[in-house]
């Protein structure tokens, strides 16, 4: 014992473990295996209850020595610590002379040595002991461990517990589908819609607006597209419906600002899209075309496609497959039965109803009207009879992509040995695409150029030509206000209106038509007389059909004035859907759905108009609001003058502009200057250095309250005071 010791002192190593508390099943030991364990030097006692599995920790490669056998549980958490010894053929017996310390010591193995021919016994005793030591060990890997300290001057130990780092915080991945607009809910254009999932985002369209007068300076208007530059990463696709204006017009503005991997669209759009990107020559795009049987997979979608009935060809609704269900956009659609393209697709439609469709996105631009819409073979009719009948020259206002329209009028001034001129920059571009694609059909040189026209007997041409909005810019309107620098009104012309008017354009038609009248032509306009055009959009009845062939749980009403929406909603409700299940939307809610239902969320994404110019740059919305203030309120404009002490030098110059008759102005602009002269005395009196932005917004301030008081205005005040050097 006392040789064991002193090896233990120069060692210095100890060893601890913890015993759980284990049932050992009852086993008698044969008398040689207690015969080898004496021989080693190493008390076993008898096991009892050993159990298949038992789950032990593991010690160290030691077995402990000298276990009562009275005792069936081991202490837990009992630790001991073992003395080092040498290997088995070299362990220190009792009443043996100490041999040589020279040779090699090392730690007890659990599996205890025994001689070669007799060993099996005590290996599969402690092979199982060892084995649930480590199953047990490999649990508590995981557990803070206890460093143990030995203090050799007491029998105490001290203990530190390493903490293990924090598990970072698992963000929960909002599962809903949120379906939302940047443009076209409240308004007939600018449509873009966006579906939204996890981590991938789905545009539909990218259209522009046309300004009207209240936006004084600016041509046309565009959505915001700060939500999609925040989220660019998410952005799978920019899908198109079809290849309007309301539809494709935005892509520029929208590539220019957000990179979009692809756009996606399809016949006839494509052609025009690559017209209008000409235009941008900086851009970078990439365009995919798709079919009728196309489908694009991502991790949370697959998209298919249906195709209907429009003004133009290629006009396509959208199927957006997701967990909950398809998320269904018609694109702008009509339900036409002898069409002079393709038919639309029944049988997706109501394929799509059968598998479940969760929400359906559908157009609302005729939800007002009763009547369903009439064929585009029926307008082809009517034309063909009125210019049977006209006689000098013919002058057809339509749109520029109304491409089955613009074949028919060829086909009617063809058959009347009428020649064919185009004006328009659009409707040439349009004309030229439609031509490759073989939308149009046109006998070899009988589309003549702008510069022939004079060559040509009036009673023998047509001219084809922009501007049935009464867009100021287009070619019509130029005609009607004698600016068009290749054609005079005659007064045997006749004009036929081969359009219907957008909401929000009659006023601009109107006074257009008031000028041609006047100039001496004659006009023609869509009637119940003369069906000179037919809608492109669904009716009542054919809103109706969409609904029941597509089945959706929930409804969004979209592509229209509020009116229009409401209306719209009131139709679906008709049809069996549930008033909860019907929204509204205003461009930034967000229409989230799970399992749990659907709710909306009002105002969450930034929505907003972007005016731009004729030179296609952005108008802030504060200087769109000072254009508007002047226009109806007019301009005071103040000038002081100042030296270098900020001393004022001479009276103040006051300007006033579209704010009263000539007569009137010169007594007001005496009022506005003395008013003008004493507030600025007042603010700077005994101030040597007065801040002069300071100065300049009191100044500006105290003039609105004074002239409102005066006379009930409220006109654009700017304030300049300029230090003169």
């Amino acid at each position: 014992m006392e040789n064991n010791q002193n090896i233990n002192k120069k060692k210095k190593k100890h060893y601890h473990f913890n015993h759980k508390k284990t049932n050992i099943a009852k086993e008698t030991v044969s008398n040689d295996l207690k015969e080898e364990a004496n021989n080693s030097n190493i008390k076993v006692s008898e096991p009892k209850n050993i159990i298949k599995n038992v789950k032990s920790q593991k010690v160290n490669n030691v077995v402990k020595p000298n276990v009562k056998k009275e005792d069936n549980n081991i202490k837990k958490n009992d630790t001991k610590k073992i003395q080092n010894t040498q290997k088995p053929n070299n362990v220190v017996k009792k009443n043996e002379p100490k041999k040589d310390n020279s040779q090699k010591q090392s730690n007890i193995k659990a599996d205890v040595s025994v001689k070669s021919g007799n060993k099996s016994k005590v290996e599969k005793s402690n092979q199982i002991v060892n084995n649930n030591v480590k199953e047990k060990n490999i649990k508590q890997d995981n557990k803070p461990q206890k460093d143990t300290i030995k203090d050799n001057s007491k029998t105490n130990t001290k203990t530190k517990v390493n903490k293990l780092p924090k598990e970072p915080k698992v963000v929960k991945v909002n599962e809903d589908l949120k379906i939302y607009s940047l443009g076209g809910l409240g308004v007939v254009g600018m449509n873009m819609y966006i579906v939204e999932m996890k981590d991938e985002l789905i545009i539909i369209d990218a259209g522009i607006l046309f300004a009207d007068d209240d936006d004084h300076g600016v041509n046309y208007i565009i959505p915001d597209f700060t939500h999609l530059v925040n989220n660019e990463k998410k952005i799978v696709g920019l899908f198109i419906t079809h290849g309007h204006e309301d539809h494709i017009g935005g892509i520029p503005f929208l590539l220019e600002k957000v990179k979009v991997p692809v756009i996606y669209a399809s016949g006839i759009a494509v052609p025009l899209i690559h017209n209008k990107m000409s235009e941008f020559p900086n851009i970078e795009y990439n365009i995919k075309e798709y079919g009728d049987d196309s489908e694009f997979k991502y991790n949370n979608f697959e998209v298919s496609f249906f195709r209907t009935n429009h003004s133009i060809p290629d006009s396509f609704g959208l199927a957006i497959k997701t967990k909950y269900g398809y998320v269904v956009n018609t694109g702008d659609f009509k339900f036409d039965f002898n069409p002079i393209g393709h038919m639309s697709d029944f049988y997706k439609m109501t394929k799509l109803g059968e598998e479940g469709v969760i929400c359906l996105l559908s157009e609302s631009t005729n939800a007002k009207i009763v009547e369903f819409s009439s064929s585009e073979r029926k307008i082809g009719e009517t034309l063909h009879s009125l210019f049977n009948q006209i006689e000098g020259r013919i002058i057809v206002a339509t749109f520029a992509s109304n491409v089955y329209r613009v074949q028919q009028i060829i086909s009617s001034s063809v058959e009347c040995g009428r020649k064919v001129i185009v004006f328009g920059h659009s409707m040439e571009k349009t004309i030229e695409a439609a031509i490759k694609l073989k939308y149009i059909n046109v006998p070899k040189g009988w589309i003549l150029k702008a510069r022939e026209l004079k060559k040509i007997e009036t009673e023998h041409v047509t001219i084809l030509c922009t501007g049935s909005q009464g867009e100021p810019l287009a070619a019509l309107s130029r005609i009607a206000s004698g600016t068009h620098k290749q054609i005079k009104l005659l007064p045997d012309d006749t004009i036929i209106y081969s359009s219907k008017p957008i909401p929000g354009n009659e006023q601009f038609i109107n006074r257009n038509i008031n000028k041609l009248v006047h100039a001496g032509a004659h006009v023609i306009k869509n009637s119940p007389l003369t069906d000179t055009h037919t809608t492109g959009h669904a009716s009542q009845n054919e809103l109706r059909m969409m609904l029941a062939f597509t089945k959706p749980k929930y409804f969004v009403p979209v592509h229209g004035e509020y009116a229009m929406l409401k209306r719209h909603v009131e139709i679906a409700e008709g049809q069996g859907i549930p008033s909860q299940n019907c929204f509204v939307l205003a461009p930034g809610d967000v229409l989230n759905i799970n399992e749990k239902g659907a709710k909306v969320s009002k105002k969450v994404v930034p929505a907003s108009d972007t005016y731009l110019d004729a030179s296609l740059s952005d108008v802030d919305s504060n200087v769109l609001k000072e254009r508007r203030k002047m226009a109806d309120e007019g301009l005071v404009s103040v000038n002081y003058f100042i030296d270098k002490k900020k001393k004022l030098i001479g009276e103040p110059i006051v300007t006033l502009n579209g704010f009263a008759t000539p007569e009137k102005a010169k007594l007001i602009l005496e009022q506005i200057s003395t008013k003008c002269d004493d507030i600025f005395k007042h603010q700077t009196e005994g101030k040597e250095n007065y801040s002069i932005t300071s100065v300049e917004k009191q100044i500006q301030n105290q003039m609105y309250q004074y002239i409102y008081q005066k006379m009930d205005r409220t006109p654009l005040i700017v304030v300049s005071i300029i230090q003169v050097k």
